[in-house]
């Protein structure tokens, strides 16, 4: 048993039930996008949220401990993704990664826009040549320090 294979799990047991990530954040008590995070092993649960994802999914005693367990962050299988929806952002960091950089540089300073202090938050927007997919997100700006 590893974390891949509670991912598993749980990506098999929302697809054969119709699970929406939305409903499962109801029950967690956070946004569907850390959820989904957490459930894709990405971040690490609580015991009190193991035992909802637990009941959620299916999950054995063994495998919530395992949702607990501080997992290995950005692993995707290539250095340039190859899925298309995710070589996308990719795609978005080669061309405007200059840019973010130094607009972030000039409004705050030198440093980063933490991924640790983060919140994102996805949603559909109507659109009449089509819809939108808007993506905010929000991290803690972090400036080097000099020593």
């Amino acid at each position: 048993m590893n974390r891949l294979e509670v991912t598993e799990k749980i990506i098999t047991t929302k697809v054969a039930k119709r699970i929406q990530w939305a409903d499962v954040a109801k029950k967690v008590g956070q946004s569907k996008e850390w959820t989904t995070a957490l459930c894709l092993g990405q971040m690490t649960a609580t015991p009190e949220q193991a035992k909802i994802l637990g009941k959620v999914f299916g999950l054995s005693a063994e495998e919530q401990k395992w949702l607990q367990v501080v997992p290995y962050k950005g692993s995707l299988p290539t250095a340039v993704p190859t899925d298309p929806l995710i070589y996308r952002f990719y795609e978005l960091v080669s061309v405007y990664g200059t840019t973010f950089k130094e607009l972030i540089h000039e409004e705050f300073g030198d440093g980063i826009m933490s991924a640790i202090d983060f919140k994102m938050d996805l949603q559909r927007q109507a659109d009449p040549n089509g819809d939108r997919v808007n993506i905010v997100m929000s991290g803690k700006f972090l400036p080097y320090k000099q020593y």
